[in-house]
């Protein structure tokens, strides 16, 4: 099957060059297509230099014309992907909180779950280098989301996932609402509603070492408000007969 990972970059220019090797280490006969929005460290130049001397035909890069949002950067790689014809898709986040050393197993899993959550609240699961403080919020956002959208899932926060095509084209990526952390609730949440099989895969999640967070507060906000929209507006999701 013919496979793909969406990478969205931010000024990461410390770490997609090791991430990249790790991940074609890891899973050799996937592609990665790189999304950057204008990174003012220049983490294109990276990317494009790797193109052309390592990786040609192997690695993609979407230059975007600035910082445009986490969701939106998916979207624009989902909508990519299955343009291509590309059977299963993933997506990670650059600064190695998300281990490409799972990426095997995750791409496994598709073979009989539509997609597979990369879960740091399952058995096996967890975190590394975190404030209680942030541990209070990413536990507490996955529980909120859980209890008002009625979900059987226990990491609903988390951007470590690999769907397979069907579910994208099905949920209709293109009229995502979210474009920050409720986009992985979001995604999640459609392709329950649709009837597709969703596994937890533990793992174990680690802070960045290299670069800064992009978590803000106003990001936090829309999550909270986006689960009341999206519970309101349950039954416009559904397009698959189950």
């Amino acid at each position: 099957m013919k496979k793909m990972i969406i990478i969205a970059t931010y000024n990461e220019k410390d770490n997609i060059e090791k991430l990249l090797a790790e991940a074609f280490s890891y899973v050799p006969d996937t592609h990665v297509l790189v999304i950057d929005d204008n990174s003012p460290d220049k983490t294109y130049e990276i990317v494009e230099r790797l193109m052309a001397e390592k990786y040609a035909g192997q690695l993609f890069l979407m230059k975007r014309a600035g910082k445009l949002g986490l969701g939106t950067a998916y979207v624009a790689g989902f909508n990519w992907g299955l343009e291509r014809d590309y059977d299963l898709i993933g997506q990670m986040d650059a600064d190695f909180s998300h281990s490409p050393k799972y990426l095997p197993e995750m791409f496994k899993g598709l073979e009989s779950y539509d997609l597979v959550l990369g879960s740091r609240y399952v058995a096996g699961g967890g975190v590394v280098n975190w404030s209680l403080k942030r541990k209070i919020i990413s536990r507490g956002g996955s529980l909120y989301a859980k209890i008002i959208l009625g979900l059987p899932f226990n990491d609903l926060t988390g951007g470590f996932k690999c769907f397979r095509r069907e579910v994208l084209a099905t949920i209709g990526v293109n009229e995502l609402q979210s474009t920050g952390y409720s986009f992985q609730i979001e995604t999640t949440y459609k392709t329950y509603l649709n009837g597709f099989k969703i596994k937890e895969l533990p793992i174990i999640f680690e802070d960045r070492v290299l670069g800064q967070s992009k978590m803000s507060g106003s990001i936090f906000k829309e999550a909270i408000l986006m689960v009341l929209k999206l519970r309101a507006n349950k039954n416009s999701f559904i397009h698959r007969k189950k």
